[in-house]
């Protein structure tokens, strides 16, 4: 027994006494109550009443590995490799790597309550509250090496943002070369990583986080403006579904991304743009340049229009935003 049995049974958000869930799970009271302190420490909220027992309030949507596969599509089930449901890990994207250096079928798929180590670009942490949010990642092999991967993560975020959008998320935005947002306001990101032949058969560990359903007393810890789905939808989501549309639409992409390219999603990222026509700062390192953005070419580097002409950037360092002058 541990406490991720006991999250389930009190997931629907209603009361349950001490001893129905120790009747439930075959346990003491006391032990009941040990796991609850476990459920605490996992930053969940609990509420204990006197002769009501214990609830989550509202209740929380947690990740099921039988209703995320069963809603797939055939097609997505007939290559899917394997799926790890974890209630916590390190990180996502690096149990992926591991699987992908070892050279393993693909596409194997990676998703998790909580990270206690996720990571956004730049080494940024992606903050990760249990069973709020999206945290997975999933690998994927090319046998044309780097080059067939140019423009990939913006792809991706076309990918992520049309199915945001058939959800009913109308104002959402992309931002070079990684991020999903809504109302100028974070809602997604994408980290890709690579490992094999540069110049040949390589894999790819695609990791996604999205905001689901965060909280107010969650903003003091993200250094940037966010937003969640629940928040823009009015209503809760179920995540093992919004999870299985995420990795049928990527998947879709993926089958077909080595021979199609970039140039298949040019301006459906171009359609998005928040950054398009605007005055932007661009710092490589030390450098920094001004101009005005340019769009995205057919590989996915960002054109910037600056006093010498179009200046070409590509991913990795780069860091974009938006001048004060827009």
């Amino acid at each position: 027994m541990s406490e991720f049995q006991l999250l389930k049974i009190l997931s629907d958000g209603q009361y349950h006494s001490g001893e129905e869930l120790g009747s439930q799970l075959g346990i003491s009271r006391t032990a009941v109550w040990k796991q609850l302190k476990k459920i605490d420490s996992l930053g969940v909220s609990l509420d204990s009443t006197k002769g009501k027992g214990y609830c989550l309030p509202g209740g929380i949507s947690l990740l099921d590995k039988d209703d995320i596969v069963a809603a797939m599509s055939t097609a997505s089930q007939e290559v899917l490799t394997c799926i790890d449901v974890e209630a916590v890990i390190d990180s996502t994207n690096i149990k992926a790597m591991g699987y992908a250096q070892k050279g393993l079928a693909y596409p194997y798929v990676c998703t998790a309550e909580k990270q206690t180590g996720g990571r956004g670009r730049r080494g940024r942490e992606w903050f990760s509250p249990y069973a709020r949010n999206l945290y997975f990642s999933f690998t994927w092999g090319f046998s044309g090496g780097a080059a067939s991967l140019e423009g990939l993560s913006l792809a991706v975020g076309v990918v992520v943002a049309e199915v945001l959008y058939e959800c009913g998320v109308e104002d959402i935005q992309l931002k070079w070369p990684n991020d999903i947002l809504c109302a100028e306001k974070k809602l997604s990101g994408i980290l890709l990583e690579m490992t094999g032949d540069p110049a040949g058969l390589c894999q790819v560990v695609i990791g996604i986080g999205m905001n689901v359903s965060m909280q107010n007393v969650d903003a003091e810890k993200i250094d940037q403006p966010w937003t969640d789905l629940e928040s823009i939808l009015h209503r809760q989501i179920n995540r093992s579904e919004l999870q299985a549309k995420l990795l049928d639409a990527l998947f879709g992409l993926l089958m077909g991304y080595e021979q199609a390219g970039f140039s298949t999603y040019q301006k459906r990222f171009s359609d998005r743009d928040i950054h398009a026509g605007k005055s932007v700062v661009v710092k490589l390192g030390d450098r920094v340049v001004i101009g005005r953005s340019a769009g995205v070419n057919k590989t996915g580097a960002l054109l910037v229009e600056t006093e010498l002409g179009i200046e070409v950037f590509n991913g990795g360092e780069v860091s974009l935003r938006r001048s004060n002058a827009s």
